[in-house]
């Protein structure tokens, strides 16, 4: 019984529900089986999911016909048990240090516009859909979208104790301060309080062991622009831009402010690069060369920055992210689609080795 257990995962933190003590007593009697199951909160939005997989966890064991679940709550001292183990023992600190073995990628753009909230809501979805364990953290606080386009707007992360465990999409785990503001407000914050948004995000949410965690940065040069230049100097930069030379000029500027806090610029992402027609050619509405111009310039003696890809303008992918389903599952043979897979999976093949890092190990 306890091994069937076992097979249920839980939505929120992706690890079986024993693992996390929420099972509690089993019992068994003939063909019936009781199962007491421990919720962390009271409302936990993964309630009936868990549930459900619980009673078909049980009525699969041999010999079971009929399934009891009991369901609670967890005391307070479990609760603080479980974020003692799910923090593996450590203090609360940011996550994503200087030895973490999660790739960050922020994604960034000079002006707003170009698609970069909707590139990084897609390429998530396409790197998850690889296989990767990915993360977003939406710091575009003014101008939060990737609730929505990823089909969550108004779905609230769950709060156990001082951790705050986000929301899944599509297999994306994704912060974002619209979970925690009215749809409808403007947020309008100073300096301070976005810095302290942005560590509050990376310190309280618990996302787990990630391959990949993408960043949605505001667009410009700005304050949140500088405290992930502070608090991530690690993280790599991918430069979002449309076609127009004008677009390409300012999408240098995010990428040189990037460059002064120690950040490396990995690539450029041409948006919105022309809409192929019936007859197979393609009319650049917006113009061409921008994100090769932008790339040349990025480029140094001792870095070579790339277009790492062209995104054609697609239907499919402004629909989706107007009902909150990314266009690589919606439409994944869409050229758009395409172009995006293709982008995560050049993405998918770098990443944090061990190579010059103390692994905290001594002889003795």
């Amino acid at each position: 019984m306890r091994a069937a257990l076992a097979r249920v995962i839980d939505p929120e933190l992706r690890r079986p529900i024993t693992e996390l003590d929420m099972v509690g007593a089993v019992e068994v009697r003939d063909a019936a089986a009781r199962v007491e199951l421990k919720l962390t909160i009271v409302g936990c939005p993964a309630a009936d999911t868990i549930e459900r997989d619980v009673r078909a966890a049980i009525l699969s064991v041999p010999g079971i016909d009929v399934a009891q679940v009991d369901v609670g709550v967890m005391s307070r001292a479990e609760r603080d048990a479980l974020t003692e183990k799910l923090r593996g023992g450590r203090p609360k600190a940011m996550q994503f240090g200087a030895d973490t073995l999660t790739r960050i990628i922020a994604v960034t753009s000079g002006k707003g516009g170009v698609g970069k909230s909707t590139m990084t809501a897609n390429l998530g979805v396409a790197l998850a859909a690889s296989g990767l364990r990915v993360g977003i953290l939406d710091a575009d606080v003014f101008g939060f979208s990737i609730p929505g386009l990823l089909g969550i707007e108004g779905v609230k992360p769950t709060q156990v104790g001082e951790m705050i465990l986000p929301p899944v999409a599509h297999d994306v785990k994704v912060i974002s301060i619209g979970m925690f503001v009215d749809a409808h407000t403007a947020v309008s914050w100073r300096g301070p309080m976005l810095h302290r948004t942005i560590q509050q995000f990376l310190t309280d949410v618990f996302f787990g062991d990630l391959d990949i965690l993408l960043l949605d940065l505001p667009p410009g040069t700005g304050d949140v622009a500088i405290t992930i230049g502070q608090l991530l100097p690690h993280a790599e930069v991918l430069v979002v831009t449309t076609p127009q030379r004008a677009a390409a000029d300012v999408a240098e500027r995010s990428a040189l402010v990037a460059r002064q806090t120690g950040q490396r610029v990995i690539g450029v992402v041409e948006n919105m690069a022309g809409l192929v027609q019936p007859d197979g050619s393609v009319l650049e509405l917006f113009g061409s060369g921008g994100g090769t111009d932008a790339a040349a310039r990025l480029s140094t003696p001792d870095e070579t920055v790339d277009v790492l890809a062209a995104i054609p303008i697609s239907v499919a992918l402004r629909e989706g992210g107007d009902v909150g389903m990314p266009v690589v599952l919606a439409h994944p043979d869409d050229p758009a689609a395409l172009a995006i897979t293709a982008l995560a999976a050049r993405l998918a093949t770098g990443g944090r080795g061990l190579a010059g890092r103390k692994l905290g190990l001594s002889v003795t």
